[in-house]
C-alpha cells in the first residue's frame, strides 16, 4: 500500500530541494530520517518534515508499521514564483524571484529496498563512447612509430628528393615513330 504526503509552497527553490530528495529515494524510512538529520541543508529540514508527516499518515490512516516503510518516490516540483523588486542606484529597480516548490513523498510497504542508482557509473558509461581523448596506450604506440628509425629515414627521403613535374604530352610525334 502507498501513502503520500505533500508539502506545498515550500519557500525553497526546487533545484536545491531535489539535491536532498535524490539521497533518500529508495531507502527505508528510518534510514532516510537519519540521512536528513545529519544533512546541513535547509531543504533537508523541509523534506524531513514532509517525511515525518508521511510516516504519521502511514501509521494512523493506513495502519502500517514504520519498520516496513520505504521511500518509493521523493519528488520536488516547482511552485509559483513570487516576483519582487529591489531598489537600485539612480532610481532604477532590479527584479527578485522568490521561488517556491512542492515536495511530495510516497511511502510504500514493500519488503525489499531497491538499491539507489549509482550516477557516477552512468557518467563513465557515457564517456566511453566519446572520442575526446584517446587512451594513453594508443598515444604511446603512435609516438613510438613516429620515433622509429625507419620512419625517420622515410621522412628524410621525402624531404631531400626533388619533386619531378609530370611529363607533358607533345602534339608532335616522337622521332622514333616518324621513321
Amino acid at each position: 500500500m502507498q501513502v503520500t504526503s505533500t508539502y506545498r509552497f515550500a519557500r525553497i527553490s526546487a533545484f536545491k530541494a531535489r539535491e536532498v530528495t535524490r539521497e533518500i529515494q529508495g531507502r527505508s524510512a528510518s534510514d532516510a530520517l537519519d540521512v536528513l538529520a545529519f544533512s546541513p541543508n535547509k531543504a533537508a529540514l523541509l523534506v524531513k518534515k514532509t517525511l515525518k508527516s508521511a510516516i504519521a499518515n502511514a501509521e494512523n490512516n493506513a495502519e502500517l508499521k514504520v519498520d516496513t516503510l520505504l521511500v518509493k518516490e521523493a519528488v520536488v516540483g516547482e511552485g509559483p514564483t513570487f516576483k519582487r523588486f529591489r531598489a537600485r542606484a539612480r532610481g532604477s529597480a532590479s527584479p527578485l524571484r522568490k521561488r517556491t516548490s512542492h515536495i511530495r513523498i510516497v511511502l510504500s510497504d514493500e519488503l525489499t529496498p531497491k538499491a539507489p542508482i549509482k550516477r557516477a557509473k552512468r557518467r563513465l558509461a557515457s564517456r566511453e563512447g566519446s572520442t575526446a581523448q584517446k587512451p594513453k596506450a594508443d598515444r604511446d604506440s603512435v609516438k613510438e612509430t613516429l620515433d622509429s628509425p625507419a620512419s625517420r629515414e622515410s621522412a628524410s627521403q621525402k624531404v631531400t628528393e626533388p619533386v619531378q613535374p609530370p611529363e607533358t604530352v607533345s602534339e608532335t610525334k616522337p622521332a622514333e615513330e616518324k621513321e
